[in-house]
């Protein structure tokens, strides 16, 4: 069934406002899981419930499965490593070490990269000059909420080992997006999904088992999983339905719900200049999107 453009951008504007809240929650179930385990086995957790989730929804949407053209398979192999077996990694453990508004908006950085890459290593992309302001409002952003306090500012004292983690992660995310935004455009969103965790899937579950084991102690772990699942579900299915900057725009409502979750269940409060970063991060969006039509 054809959907019209206003239903495709309803059901767009839904998707990618599902996926932001999923988003949010995931850093405070890993945080909840760490009470009573340690970031490997929710690592591992979250990816086999993940898997299951996006299984179940390939298997009913899609009718040629889980086959893909052997042409795809570096990519998606590539994308399953970086993005899931590192990126993902990083960022769970950096979750052990930083609050959950730290980790959220500085995973939202990743605009930033996905420019820098596509301009300066595949001599593709031309910068604008609103891209320019995006990436300074951006950075200020996370010189903001990494620092927390104007005394912490004034000292130089840019974060933690944990920032850091994020950051590398972030920076490895743009790089799988730019590779599946150039070579697997033609795949059923829900396969890519698959695909993202089932390589790194493979390997992290047979280290754990032939190593560790694997212990389910709290419903969080399996909860972090679903959300997830579902989260990278309605994602990868808004940004079929509509524009990247609107993308962008709607995703900047994540760190929102993870500052009001993260003080809710948590306690962790934000200060002044982490809410001030948060808008920065909004303005450096506007920015970055200015060049496209919404």
């Amino acid at each position: 069934m054809q959907l019209s453009i206003t239903n495709r951008k309803t059901l767009g504007v839904l998707s990618i406002l599902g996926a932001s809240i999923m988003w949010a929650i995931e850093p405070i179930f890993a945080k909840l899981s760490y009470e009573t385990t340690d970031f490997l086995n929710t690592f591992a957790t979250r990816t086999i419930f993940c898997l299951a989730i996006i299984s179940i929804y390939v298997f009913f949407t899609n009718k040629k499965k889980f086959i893909v053209k052997r042409e795809y398979l570096p990519k998606l192999i590539y994308v399953s490593l970086v993005a899931t077996l590192f990126a993902d990694l990083m960022y769970i453990y950096a979750l052990t070490k930083v609050p959950v508004i730290n980790a959220v908006l500085i995973g939202h950085m990743q605009p930033i990269f996905i420019i820098l890459i596509g301009f300066f290593v595949l001599k593709q992309d031309k910068i604008t000059k609103f891209d320019y302001y995006g990436i300074l409002f951006m950075i200020l952003a996370g010189v903001l909420v990494i620092t927390k306090t104007l005394e912490n500012l004034l000292m130089l004292k840019f974060g933690t080992i944990g920032d850091l983690y994020v950051l590398f992660a972030t920076i490895a995310w743009a790089t799988t997006a730019i590779v599946a935004r150039k070579y697997l455009k033609e795949l059923h969103a829900g396969l890519i999904a698959f695909y993202r965790f089932l390589f790194a899937g493979i390997i992290f579950i047979i280290y754990m088992i032939a190593f560790k084991g694997i212990e389910i102690t709290s419903i969080y772990q399996v909860l972090i999983g679903i959300v997830i699942g579902i989260g990278t579900i309605l994602y990868y299915e808004g940004i079929r339905l509509i524009k990247a900057a609107q993308v962008s725009a709607l995703e900047l409502s994540t760190p929102f719900f993870a500052a009001i979750l993260g003080y809710s269940i948590l306690g962790e409060y934000i200060t002044l200049m982490q809410f001030i970063g948060i808008l920065f991060l909004i303005k450096g969006i506007y920015f970055l999107s200015k060049k496209e039509n919404l």
